[in-house]
């Protein structure tokens, strides 16, 4: 399978001035971008910085970001799943994950996050996928957010929607673990009918089993 991308772009305002929210990216540009140090619920920012520009060199891979000037403020990552995950036994080459999206601190509250999400649909090719996406509530800054588990899946959910991504069961054992946790996906207009099958599968794993 081809992975096509095209480059998509919008401006938002926000209360310290307008971000342009772009993507996918080349490795080159992302290089050439700080990012910021606010960027750190994952890894330190310099090592997230390097991360993203691995995944941007990937054939599937696809990076949104938002920036500030030269800045890198918040971004949205997609590429195939993790190996060692049960979404990556079915080898599928148009099934993607949502593998993370962030936004710095003292830029949230500001559609940011909604944004990105929203930009990554432009383009045309993203109709191809089935895009999914694992929210563990371990992962989430309810602190820094002030949030409660349940206050912050409802502002993930309503952020995900804006990418046209809604809640799907599954029998995933992390995911069973805990109500708030939960598997949220995109399936494309261009997905074929085997794919949707087989992403069935995979998310009822244990009632396949048998």
């Amino acid at each position: 399978m081809e992975h096509h991308k095209t480059y998509h772009s919008a401006e938002i305002k926000t209360a310290t001035g307008a971000l342009v929210i772009e993507g996918p990216i080349t490795p080159e540009i992302l290089a050439s971008y700080e990012f910021h140090e606010g960027l750190t619920a994952f890894r330190p920012h310099h090592e997230q910085h390097e991360a993203l520009i691995d995944i941007a060199g990937l054939p599937e891979g696809r990076i949104i970001i938002a920036r500030d000037g030269q800045t890198v403020v918040g971004y949205v990552t997609y590429l195939y799943p993790d190996p060692l995950e049960r979404w990556s036994e079915g080898k599928m080459e148009d099934l993607l994950e949502l593998g993370a999206i962030e936004v710095a601190p003292a830029f949230r509250g500001s559609s940011v996050g909604k944004t990105l999400l929203t930009v990554s649909m432009m383009d045309e090719q993203m109709e191809n996928y089935i895009v999914m996406t694992t929210e563990y509530y371990w992962h989430w800054d309810l602190k820094g957010m002030k949030k409660d588990v349940w206050e912050y899946r409802k502002l993930m959910e309503k952020m995900m929607n804006a990418g046209g991504l809604v809640w799907f069961a599954t029998d995933e054992p992390e995911i069973s673990s805990h109500p708030a946790n939960c598997l949220m996906a995109r399936i494309g207009k261009n997905v074929s009918q085997d794919s949707i099958e087989q992403f069935d599968r995979l998310r009822f794993y244990h009632r396949f089993m048998y």
